[in-house]
């Protein structure tokens, strides 16, 4: 081995050029954290949020940014401000020298969920402050894509009639029950939901609309029809 020049040559260029890399790496290195080396100036939102206060990020920033432009904890910044009401998502981006760059997105609420929480547009839960009027959506925990889901197929049919959901249930038995802006109440059952809200959606104008402060509720699971509770009748 020792005889082989050509080899030698390589080992020796090959230990010269690692050593300039750890050299310059520990430059490079030592620049980064000096005290005092690439300070932050700024941190700037690309958008004002409509929902979240300007206040509660600004808290937040001075809380968890600390180090230079090149050693802030950009991951930690992120989940802190993601804990805020209303904070679906944030990314952070360096712009040199000296600025954090945030953008947030923000839950756009789609309604209430069990009367604890609320549900985006997404279908996902999260818990804020709203006194926004939104329709109530009722189920179990995993259940709300499918909730909120459901919800944008059965307003669409019901646009129709000018007629809005107030409340959409889910039970347990993965049976969906409707109330409607108006009171009435519609069994959906577990299958063929939306086939059966055409069905009324068919019927009302001609045989219900003139009824609808009378009729309690509309059971549609039966297969060629519909029965009718009235609001005269009270439940023992």
């Amino acid at each position: 081995m020792w005889d082989n020049v050509p080899l030698l040559r390589s080992i020796t260029g090959a230990l010269v050029a690692f050593s300039a890399l750890a050299v310059l790496y520990g430059a490079a290195y030592y620049a980064v954290h000096l005290p005092g080396s690439f300070p932050l100036h700024s941190v700037q939102l690309n958008a004002a949020p409509q929902r979240v206060a300007a206040e509660d990020v600004l808290q937040v920033v001075r809380g968890e940014v600390s180090g230079n432009f090149f050693t802030v904890d950009i991951e930690r910044l992120r989940q802190s401000l993601e804990k805020l009401p209303w904070v679906r998502s944030v990314s952070i981006r360096r712009e040199f020298p000296d600025r954090l760059v945030l953008a947030l997105e923000e839950h756009r609420a789609l309604a209430r969920w069990n009367d604890v929480a609320l549900v985006n547009t997404y279908g996902e839960v999260f818990v804020a402050p709203s006194e926004e009027p939104l329709p109530e959506f009722i189920g179990q925990d995993g259940d709300s894509f499918e909730v909120a889901q459901r919800y944008g197929e059965f307003r669409q049919q019901l646009a129709a009639l000018n007629l809005s959901v107030a409340q959409l249930a889910l039970s347990p038995r993965h049976a969906w029950r409707v109330i409607l802006n108006n009171g009435m109440t519609l069994e959906l059952g577990r299958e063929e939901m939306q086939q059966r809200l055409a069905r009324f959606v068919v019927a009302y104008p001609y045989s219900l609309a003139e009824r609808a402060e009378s009729v309690r509720y509309v059971d549609l699971r039966y297969r060629n029809g519909f029965a009718l509770g009235s609001a005269d009748i009270k439940s023992g």
